[in-house]
């Protein structure tokens, strides 16, 4: 790891194409209702970052592979600290969907 790979930001649209060619694999959307309306990632859930810590399960397996994302990329962040610590331990923060090149759905 070089002192530069701590200004790479995820990369959403591999993220996403990593998602798809994973089996069992969920993909969040940290941000709020509203925003998730105004259009969101084909096959994302809604799982808005304040009521992350009161969950006890995110409908997963703790091993399965959760990617997370959100406008930018900091509150899908703040998301896989509070999954990891909730013990799912195959997290990736994939960044910001102000990045996707990708089709939405509304």
């Amino acid at each position: 790891m070089s002192i530069l790979d701590i200004f790479k930001r995820p990369d959403i649209n591999a993220g996403v194409e990593e998602y798809r060619n994973n089996p069992g694999a969920l993909l969040v959307d940290v941000r709020g209702a509203d925003e998730y309306r105004q259009g969101h990632i084909p096959g994302s859930v809604n799982l808005p970052l304040p009521s992350l810590s009161g969950r006890k399960s995110i409908g997963v397996g703790k091993d399965s592979p959760v990617y997370v994302y959100c406008l930018s990329g900091a509150r899908s962040s703040q998301a896989a600290a509070i999954l990891q610590r909730m013990g799912y331990n195959n997290v990736k923060n994939i960044g910001g969907i102000a990045g996707y090149k990708g089709e939405v759905e509304y």
